[in-house]
């Protein structure tokens, strides 16, 4: 973080990117979820011939060997026997040459009468599948004059693969929280905005004359050579929390600009960012409201968020205070994503891109690669792209912004690149999810990404998380239409002391029940307190005994702690058998403990 002589007191500073607009830092990961992750019984999307529209048809398949596989008059009474159970009306239509079986349901069916009749296939021993008969239209893309500009959702290099979640979820109902700059007005967004706050309370960094008020509208964080440290030049306004907010949720098919990741989602902004940066005070109160907490002297939020977005940061670790702020947030069910930060560094020197319970955010490029500014390192959960304007500005991140250079000016559009732009498009993936299935828990929804992303098009040196993220695929897992939302999981919890500068300790987790090899993304999420983490090594030792190292020593990794998922290509590995978690203090002066960790396969 940087200190502000005038105070001496600590702010998370915007100033310190500002030539690139590459807000800083970001976070950590949230350990894999005990057991399978557990869906509900018919997820909505699962209902529907389009997003919103209850289905009228089913396709239903039956197992071979069943007669319904092959009778039409077996298939019609089957239909008859499942209206009979549902009280809904359930009429066999005709056989596809697949073999499945076509049933009709009451034009007027609601979504939980197509539900219930759903279950009552499922429920059967003789039916492999049943599927809503969706309906399909051309694939146009939307109408936004700029759409064409943003490669980052949907060119097939390293675009995240936006559209084609489009027909399942477009972010309906959601709320996401941007706890930024505030929001300058823009007729791009301003349909998709809600109440919001300013949380800034010290006036020399708002610039707006007061403290804090329900008004989060951004007047500029402009400032001068020498304002921000002897050693910052001048800087125009950012407009930083628009662009983020129109990667998120820009309106779509409205004939102008561009296109939101989740545009049927709404925006709530917060105001934590000014001149010079944000106090952490401010920004744990913004967390904290945002997920639907109680602040002293604050209207209750009537906007609850199940999103925030944070794309912004500073140095050092991660404060108890600010650790507190985003377990509760977490606790309420609100998924916090970070930005990864953009020191080309390992994000475990960053805050709060060390801390746990978020998910953290590297930026790509438009060739796929990790960005050169960008943070990497274990803590790192998934990546996004980000863009790299020093390749060409139209190998940005094209969104909302505003031409003022200290005050609002016109709207306008333009390109910005940094690990702020790459958490945007994950915080908008998140909200598609949580339309399509609202019962997901936010550590359902990270390893759902992380289950379905694409190994990385580029090349990464540190680690990029699991992989480039893919909307369609995710949202397909989670609306039970394809993908998959992160397979069986094995757990140790039996805790194990780790000498100080001593031998190995190891751990086992015995897997059954499992055919074939282990997958290419076996998860393996690591839960070890550690006052200096830069002493550990850690290894998975498969049951062959083959040994693949998930952490080596870093002698400048200064930070607690080891809280994180990696992912391992055991494809050459037999699943069942004792699985080993091998753990090496190599140097002197610090202890710890392992207390859990886990598989999923």
């Amino acid at each position: 973080m940087r200190t502000v002589p005038a105070t001496g007191r600590k702010l998370i500073s915007v100033a310190a990117v500002s030539a690139a607009l590459l807000t800083a830092t970001t976070a950590t990961v949230a350990v894999a979820q005990d057991g399978a992750v557990r869906e509900a019984a018919v997820p909505a999307a699962q209902t529907e011939a389009a997003p919103g529209t209850p289905a009228e048809r089913l396709i239903v398949g039956y197992k071979s060997g069943a007669g319904e596989a092959t009778s039409d008059k077996a298939a019609e009474a089957d239909a008859a026997a499942k209206a009979k159970e549902t009280g809904e009306h359930v009429d066999f239509q005709r056989r596809l040459g697949t073999g499945a079986a076509l049933v009709d349901l009451d034009d007027d069916a609601t979504r939980t009468d197509v539900a219930d009749v759903i279950a009552e296939y499922q429920a059967d021993p003789q039916v492999a599948y049943v599927v809503p008969d969706r309906l399909n239209k051309p694939m146009a893309t939307p109408n936004d004059t700029e759409y064409g500009k943003q490669w980052d959702l949907f060119e097939e290099t390293a675009g995240m693969r936006v559209p084609g979640a489009w027909d399942l979820s477009t972010g309906s109902g959601v709320n996401v929280a941007v706890i930024d700059t505030g929001y300058v007005a823009h007729s791009d967004l301003a349909a998709n905005i809600v109440g919001g706050y300013d949380f800034i309370s010290d006036t020399a960094v708002s610039v707006d004359g007061d403290g804090r008020d329900g008004n989060p509208a951004d007047p500029g964080d402009w400032y001068a050579a020498g304002d921000c440290g002897p050693d910052v030049p001048a800087s125009n306004s950012s407009w930083h929390g628009t662009h983020v907010a129109g990667t998120i949720a820009a309106a779509t098919n409205n004939g102008k600009g561009v296109a939101g990741v989740a545009y049927g989602a709404k925006i709530s902004p917060l105001r934590v960012l000014g001149k010079c940066g944000g106090y952490d005070s401010d920004i744990i109160d913004a967390i904290t409201w945002a997920s639907g907490g109680t602040v002293s002297g604050v209207p209750a939020n009537a906007n609850v968020a199940k999103v925030i977005n944070m794309s912004l940061g500073g140095d050092g670790a991660c404060t108890s205070a600010t650790q507190s702020a985003i377990n509760a947030a977490v606790n309420r069910g609100t998924t916090v994503v970070v930005a990864a930060g953009n020191e080309n560094d390992n994000v475990a020197n960053h805050s709060p891109g060390n801390c746990n319970n978020v998910i953290s955010v590297a930026a790509t490029n438009r060739s796929g690669a990790k960005a050169s500014y960008s943070n990497y390192g274990s803590l790192v959960d998934i990546s996004a792209p980000g863009g790299q304007t020093s390749t060409g500005t139209a190998n940005g991140i094209l969104s909302t912004l505003n031409s003022g250079t200290k005050t609002p000016s016109t709207e306008s559009y333009a390109y910005y690149q940094g690990t702020s732009m790459a958490t945007p498009h994950i915080a908008g993936l998140v909200a598609l999810m949580k339309s399509a299935n609202p019962a997901l828990t936010p550590a359902q929804i990270e390893s759902a990404i992380k289950t379905n992303a694409r190994p990385l098009p580029g090349a990464c040196s540190g680690g990029c998380g699991a992989g480039l993220a893919d909307a369609a695929k995710t949202v397909q897992a989670v609306s039970g239409t394809g993908g998959s939302t992160g397979g069986t999981t094995f757990t140790s919890t039996s805790a194990v002391a780790i000498p100080d500068g001593g031998t190995a300790i190891e751990s086992p987790i015995s897997v059954g029940g499992r055919t074939g090899n282990a997958p290419s993304a076996l998860k393996v999420a690591v839960d070890i307190t550690h006052t200096y983490r830069g002493d550990l090594v850690i290894d998975l030792v498969a049951p062959d005994g083959s040994a693949y190292r998930l952490k080596s020593s870093s002698s400048s990794d200064s930070a607690d702690d080891v809280r994180t998922t990696y992912t391992v290509d055991a494809s050459g590995e037999t699943a069942n058998g004792t699985w080993k978690l091998r753990v090496q203090d190599v140097y002197a002066q610090d202890s710890g403990t392992l207390n859990r960790w886990t598989l999923t396969f």
